[in-house]
């Protein structure tokens, strides 16, 4: 019988009005199911809204290095936790346990940083062109925030809006999704374990349809961050806009790697490879498509596809395994979608390509590392995300075809350059269009102490993580006191 997780309501775990549950599946092993969560409904969120507007007040006076005190108490239980929650995520989501393991120490981290951010949340002094006159800046959190978050980094992401959003004063409605729930239930335990006063920290499970909509809708709420498809973020945009909410929107990717003829073709093809490929390329950074001059573009491949053919899929908590499975079905089914539009478009299938089957792989949704050559710019898997692993190689004539290639989409999340030509290095970092850039290193890997987002399509609103978090989580008022009368 598989374990039963609650809703966490006004600092109590409960279950839906409907008393109904979905089962959360292990996406190597179909047969086994992680544990079952509340099928919530509209009025479970409003229940959820309401316990969070009435804790808002005392929380929201409390001071705020009181407040970073429940991060750092939450980030020691999960800590002492960290190898039994790694094994959960990996059997949640399907990433190897190294990288599950990875996640959560990250966060640890998240929770440390925006726990010592109670004592840093520094306002202005500006002098004043009056005599007598003192003027500064001071942060006023926002009230209730709405939380949606993705499966594919089921904890890091939680966190890195939960830890800003409650040091902030704000008080939280948080739905995870339905795919891979109970790595953020672990956080929200973790909280309340380290006393969080009740309905500051709210978690409802359940469809988006229901959930989701309601959530975003309900008057209490003054601020939304989303992460997740572009289709649902832009009728998210429509709903909260309407109501002068705050929202934040981290969306899609099709993110280049630019490698230059100078590049070390070993080190350019191990880039590669961990940029697309690793979490199984379900990364909203991960590098979707190479872009490579001409001079060294068949040696690359060559080394490409030969590292490529050595990495390992299985099931990520045994030992040695690479790359894990699609997150469920219909991301199995999007990512043989994208191969065969890609054979039909023209690009030559070179390495993969295929769902692999037999023994554990029957049991699983695995499909192998792909990779694409002869495609070109106006090609669907040139432009669309697929969200799986699965790169598109494309030829530059030399550095400035490169960059029309790399900016020739609507996205603009992340790209990187691999190349020891300073000058083109700096060329790259003034003319790419995206929020992430990296040279010499994948497009995937950003750190919680600095902040995160793309341009373009990709994003909407104010950064995520490091200290440029909680400017979307306050509000500043400005001050002006006449000290002599």
């Amino acid at each position: 019988m598989s374990e039963l997780f609650r809703n966490y309501v006004g600092g109590q775990w409960v279950e839906c009005q409907s008393q109904k549950t979905f089962p959360n599946i292990n996406p190597a092993n179909t047969n086994e199911i992680v544990g079952n969560f509340q099928a919530s409904s509209a009025e479970d969120v409003q229940v959820a809204c309401d316990a969070a507007a009435k804790a808002f007040p005392s929380w929201s006076t409390m001071v705020a290095p009181r407040r970073g005190e429940y991060l750092f108490k939450a980030a020691e239980l999960l800590e002492s936790r960290l190898a039994k929650l790694g094994e959960e995520m990996t059997r949640e989501e399907g990433k190897t346990l190294p990288e599950a393991k990875g996640e959560v120490k990250r966060v640890v981290n998240i929770l440390r940083y925006f726990g010592g951010e109670g004592a840093r949340q520094f306002s202005y002094q500006i002098p004043s062109e009056r005599d007598n006159v003192f003027c500064y800046t001071m942060r006023k959190p926002l009230g209730v925030v709405a939380l949606i978050t993705p499966w594919n980094f089921p904890s890091a992401i939680p966190a890195w809006k939960m830890a800003p959003a409650l040091v902030a004063g704000n008080t939280v409605v948080i739905k995870p999704a339905s795919l891979a729930p109970l790595s953020a239930h672990r956080i929200v335990e973790a909280l309340h374990e380290a006393g969080i006063p009740a309905g500051v920290l709210n978690y409802v499970t359940g469809a988006g349809s229901a959930v989701g909509n309601t959530l975003v809708e309900h008057p209490a709420v003054r601020a939304v961050s989303f992460t997740g498809s572009c289709d649902v973020g832009n009728a998210l945009y429509d709903k909260v806009t309407r109501r002068k909410v705050r929202v934040q929107l981290e969306m899609g990717g099709k993110n280049p790697t630019i490698v230059l003829k100078d590049a070390d073709l070993d080190f350019a093809a191990d880039v590669l490879v961990n940029g697309a490929f690793f979490s199984t390329g379900q990364k909203c950074t991960a590098c979707s498509r190479a872009i490579v001059e001409r001079a060294i573009y068949e040696p690359l491949l060559e080394k490409l596809v030969a590292k490529t053919r050595k990495l390992k899929v299985g099931n990520g908590l045994e030992a040695g395994i690479d790359i894990g499975p699609a997150v469920d079905a219909a991301q199995l089914s999007t990512d043989l979608r994208y191969i065969e539009i890609g054979q039909s478009e023209g690009a030559k299938l070179v390495c993969g390509g295929k769902r692999l089957t037999g023994g554990i792989y029957d049991h699983g949704f695995f499909v192998e590392p792909t990779i694409f050559t002869g495609v070109k710019p106006e090609m669907r898997i040139a432009q669309e995300e697929v969200f799986g692993p699965v790169l598109s190689l494309m030829v530059a004539d030399d550095f400035e075809d490169a960059m029309r290639l790399a900016n020739g989409v609507k996205f603009g999340l992340s790209a990187s350059i691999v190349s020891r030509d300073l000058t083109r290095v700096h060329q790259f970092i003034n003319k790419i269009e995206a929020g992430l850039i990296t040279v010499n290193l994948p497009t995937a890997g950003v750190e919680y102490q600095l902040p995160f987002g793309g341009t373009k399509e990709s994003s909407f609103g104010m950064r995520e993580q490091g200290p440029a978090a909680l400017d979307f989580y306050t509000e500043a008022r400005t001050v002006y006191m006449k000290y002599t009368q």
